[in-house]
């Protein structure tokens, strides 16, 4: 299902642990395996979890406990954070917040033996908990103690010892467990030439193994003596040769780069080496030497071993795939700063982008922090990282693993993970260590380059607008040049200032109309959010008639012309933009038609306005005639009618069912964009009466949510399934699904097994590329800071993620439906190959959805039907889920989509979470100041919608000749479950659980 800023397990059966059935465990070990503070743990332990555990969803300002009090429960944090707060008296008023626990953590160990809580611990804000109460955690520490030693803070937890037996964790440290990586530590010579695993894991082994014998099997020439500068290398490979036939093996590696990742596996663990132990893998004449040529005579391959080869080649390539990322991140964070290219940099810059802890930084900051940004690891649990009261000098992060909090005389208070960050408060405030690594100096380096280049304009003392200089154009075209041309962009401003700046630096040469229009883009997409049109409008007509108090009178008259040819050139590219969600707009109407007048009266008597006033003119036209309001009838996303799918506008009118309790319905004709109020009053107009009425969604499933008053354009945030219900409060307990909402009975296998994979495939994605081109991009923005803020409808938008629901639970649905074992085989096939077909039209949304209901507990827990299934199907979609990798933020998809051309269309629940992450790492308003800087990192990811459509979809002309109605009615009118529960008990039924 499409994924969430945050898990929500309200409609799951979390709060009833004596009443939960295998089914509802499903559900819950599902959930809780996409949880990074479940990632480690055993399936066995997690499963049992799922039997005990309670959910929890808490307000901000929240106390869970009080430092001092004897604890009765265990906690992991599965949304939001909270603030870990220690008192050194007996005051809690006297507590200071030593970190913040985020996504991931799990803390309360100490009800193993009931010690008094060491810290007060207090919600941050909004926060969703899984809570284990002590009888039951106490249990499953008696019965998991192997697999649970290694994820709990010491003393529970596994601690290495010195060969004195003495503990490596204190009191009053930091202490690493497991795998930490901080973000920037003090200079320290590095060796990049060692080889950083001194043993070999069994299966880098067998990969090197794998790739060695391949290579002398199909390029036996790769593997020789070589010569260079009079002195004989034995049995050794080029890196550029290597890389060459990398990219040459499997359509799983997508640049040289990735490549080298792959390569630099190996390297890390002793299997691939380089033949002076001088450097990390590169993509350069250097010479290699795999870990089996070390021997004199070594062994060419049996043919045994060339058969075990080709069978296991694919398979090692993927793992390489999956692994080489992190391994060429590592690389490039342990080469000295002054050693770091502009694509290290670059490299180093995207994995910033994603890091929680720096979600808050301006973008010149962190390509600054790329450059300064050093890796360490400490594969032993139990190293002290500093002791408490030492004068800060770095600033961690921790990439992967965890770190203990310890404070002297209260032990551990908590453990960080992943994407929390500790050490910076010392560095700014010179303090030592409360309990609390970028090199102090670099950081203060930083802080005062950025500051050295930023430009505050004030007014009455006060900041109004706040510019940064950076360097112009790509870093790249300024190498060589010892003064780069610099530029000012916006950080943060007052809606006017920031309105007044755009305008002076509007340039009006046609050859610069490219760079001038990519300038006032975001400003134009994102300006509802601070500055809508109700301020925006009379501020242009404001603008427009300006003439400076200084000057000559000639200079006067130069500057008005050019204010004046500049609010036009904004306002025709903010029409543009809008298009005709401006007929929708009064106050915009109004402003155009007053804003046209204007430019006629003065082009009368200025020639040079008079080139501009035809573009306007259009403009105008274009919007005076608007156009006839549809009547959509209950947004039958399958209309068979509509030759070609028209936007759905707020102003559009729906005829729609709202049900009753006792599942009759009025239907009610009103705007798409109608407000909840509007609504009730439209089926109390029909009712009669509607005193005392709410509305309430319903999924198929029974779970109701009240909707609020001011909630708009809800018909299209329904599930699949789900209905719309309007009773009066006190019977809101009594409602109950129509069993229509339950979904179909029989499977269509029948019917679409005679149909073509690849013609199923093309017009699924005729389909969803009409969908997706009605999505505007301002939807996006709606969307992301919630469109009752705007009172706007983001129909197309929600249309089109329903669409990702549909075909993902139209998968489980058709498989759970088939009874006959032989024929869900078969069906498994025909959907890999559907997904393969998707892939190759470029459709990455339907794609994914299909993999993911391939994924979906209900279907891939069937395990008697999968062993069935050919190895070459099996190895298919291995590759698909390796594409479906989330971990380094989906960089498998993001390489993928990086190497395609439009048209495509994307993942879109993807684009829409990184748009979250940035909204929710980023606050709207820095000291009454617009974050500009916000606005641009979102309007930036909004412009992938408009890459992905700037070029037409043409359809497979093969293809498009065929006459496939049958084929095109079924794809645009499936019928589902969406109920996951149901889904698994069928599951179930289809193969019990084994015992």
């Amino acid at each position: 299902v499409v994924p969430s800023s945050h898990l929500t397990f309200a409609f799951s059966p979390l709060n009833r642990p004596l009443e939960r059935s295998s089914e509802d465990v499903d559900i819950i070990f599902t959930r809780l395996k996409e949880v990074k503070a479940f990632e480690k743990f055993h399936p066995n332990l997690l499963h049992q979890i799922c039997l005990c555990g309670y959910y929890e969803n808490l307000e901000k300002g929240i106390t869970l406990f009080r430092q001092g009090d004897i604890g009765t429960n265990w906690y992991a944090v599965l949304a939001g954070s909270l603030d870990v707060k220690v008192s050194e008296t007996s005051s809690h008023q006297d507590a200071v917040t030593i970190c913040t626990l985020g996504i991931g953590t799990a803390f309360g160990e100490s009800i193993l033996d009931n010690t008094p809580r060491h810290a007060t611990i207090v919600t941050r804000e909004s926060s969703e908990l899984l809570r284990i109460e002590q009888k039951d955690f106490k249990a499953l520490w008696e019965k998991y103690r192997q697999y649970m030693a290694g994820l709990l803070a010491p003393p529970y937890g596994v601690m290495e010892t010195g060969s004195n037996n003495d503990s490596k964790w204190k009191l009053g440290t930091f202490c690493i467990e497991k795998f930490v990586t901080p973000l920037i530590e003090p200079h320290v010579p590095l060796r990049p030439a060692n080889t950083i695993t001194k043993v070999p894991s069994e299966k880098i082994l067998r990969a090197g193994k794998i790739l060695r014998n391949a290579i002398l099997s199909r390029a036996p020439h790769m593997i020789r003596d070589r010569k260079y500068h009079l002195k004989t290398y034995r049995q050794c490979c080029v890196g550029t040769e290597l890389v060459d036939w990398m990219l040459q093996q499997t359509p799983c590696v997508h640049s040289r780069t990735q490549a080298v990742g792959m390569w630099q596996v190996l390297v890390e663990d002793g299997v691939l080496n380089h033949v002076d132990q001088e450097h990390h893998f590169q993509d350069k004449y250097l010479f290699y030497r795999f870990l089996d040529d070390e021997h004199e005579d070594a062994p060419l391959p049996t043919e045994e071993e060339k058969k075990e080869c080709d069978e296991e080649l694919q398979d090692t390539l993927l793992l390489l795939s999956q692994m080489g990322p992190d391994a060429h991140m590592r690389m490039i964070l342990r080469k000295p700063p002054g050693q770091r290219t502009v694509d290290d940099l670059e490299i180093i810059y995207e994995e910033l982008l994603h890091i929680k802890a720096l979600s808050h930084l301006s973008t010149t900051v962190k390509r600054e922090l790329a450059g300064v940004l050093i890796f360490e690891s400490h594969a032993k649990g139990g190293t002290v990282l500093f002791n408490q009261g030492e004068e800060g000098t770095s600033w961690y992060i921790i990439l992967k693993g965890s770190v203990n909090v310890v404070i002297y005389g209260k032990g551990v208070v908590c453990t960080l993970h992943e994407g929390d960050d500790f050490g910076k408060l010392a560095l700014v405030n010179d303090a030592p260590r409360a309990a609390s690594i970028v090199d102090k100096e670099d950081f203060n380096r930083i802080l005062r380059d950025v500051e050295a280049n930023t430009v505050r304009l004030k007014e009455h003392d006060q900041d109004v607008l706040v510019l940064e200089k950076v360097p112009a154009g790509n870093r790249a075209s300024n190498q060589g040049n010892s003064q780069p041309q610099q530029k000012y962009t916006v950080m943060s401003g007052t809606p006017e200032k920031i309105l007044e700046h755009f305008l002076e630096t509007i340039r009006l040469e046609p050859a610069l109309n490219e760079a001038t229009e990519s300038v006032l883009n975001d400003f134009v997409m994102m300006h509802c959010v601070f500055m809508p049109n109700t301020q925006l409008c009379p501020a242009l007509m404001a603008q427009y008639p300006f003439v400076p108090s200084q000057g000559t009178e000639q200079e006067k008259m130069d500057y008005a012309l050019n204010n004046k040819r500049r609010v036009i050139r904004l306002v025709l590219q903010w029409a543009a933009m809008y298009g005709d969600v401006l007929q929708e707009d009064d106050v915009a109407m109004a402003f155009l038609e007053e804003f046209y007048v204007s430019v006629s009266d003065d082009a009368r008597m200025i020639a040079a306005l008079k080139e501009q006033l035809p573009e306007l003119e259009k403009t105008l036209l274009l919007f005076l005639f608007p156009q006839h309001k549809v009547l959509l009838q209950q947004f039958n996303t399958g209309d068979e009618r509509s030759q070609k799918r028209q936007p759905i506008r707020g102003s559009d009118e729906v005829l729609f069912k709202v049900y009753c309790m006792d599942h009759t319905y009025t239907t009610i004709r009103v705007p798409v964009a109608a407000s909840v109020k509007e609504v009730l009053s439209a089926v109390a107009d029909k009712l009669g009466s509607g005193e005392g009425l709410i509305i309430v969604k319903m999924s198929s499933g029974g779970e109701k949510v009240v909707l609020k008053p001011n909630d708009v354009s809800v018909f299209t945030t329904l599930t699949i399934n789900g209905r719309l219900f309007a009773c009066p409060r006190e019977q809101f307990d009594s409602l109950t699904p129509l069993p229509e909402q339950e979904g179909p009975t029989v499977g269509t296998v029948g019917t679409f097994e005679l149909m073509s994979s690849k013609d199923l495939a093309y017009q699924m994605t005729i389909y969803d590329w009409e969908l997706f081109n009605c999505v505007h991009e301002l939807e996006l923005i709606y969307h992301t800071f919630g469109r009752h803020h705007f009172k706007k409808t983001t129909a197309n938008l929600d249309l089109f993620l329903r669409r990702f629901n549909e075909i993902q639970f139209w998968v489980v649905t058709e498989i759970c439906l088939c009874s006959q074992p032989s024929k869900r085989v078969q069906l498994l096939k025909k959907f890999i190959k559907i997904a393969a077909h998707c892939k190759e039209y470029k459709n990455l949304n339907s794609f994914f959805a299909i993999v993911m209901g391939l994924s979906n507990v209900a279907v891939s827990r069937l395990a008697l039907t999968w062993e069935k299934l050919p190895s070459k199907f099996k190895k298919f979609y291995a590759e698909f889920e390796s594409l479906m990798d989330p971990s380094r933020n989906h960089r498998a998809y993001r390489l993928t989509v990086a190497k395609l051309d439009p048209p495509l269309i994307p993942f879109m629940p993807l684009l829409i979470k990184d748009m979250t992450f940035t909204h929710e790492g980023n606050k709207t308003f820095i000291d009454s100041l617009v974050n500009f800087e916000k606005m641009r990192m979102i309007a930036n990811t909004a412009r992938t919608v408009r890459y992905c459509r700037s070029q037409p979809f043409n359809p497979d002309a093969a293809q498009a000749n065929k006459n496939h109605q049958d084929v095109r009615s079924y794809v645009r009118q499936l019928n589902v479950i969406d109920n996951q529960r149901t889904l698994s008990q069928m599951s179930h039924r289809l193969e019990p659980r084994r015992p």
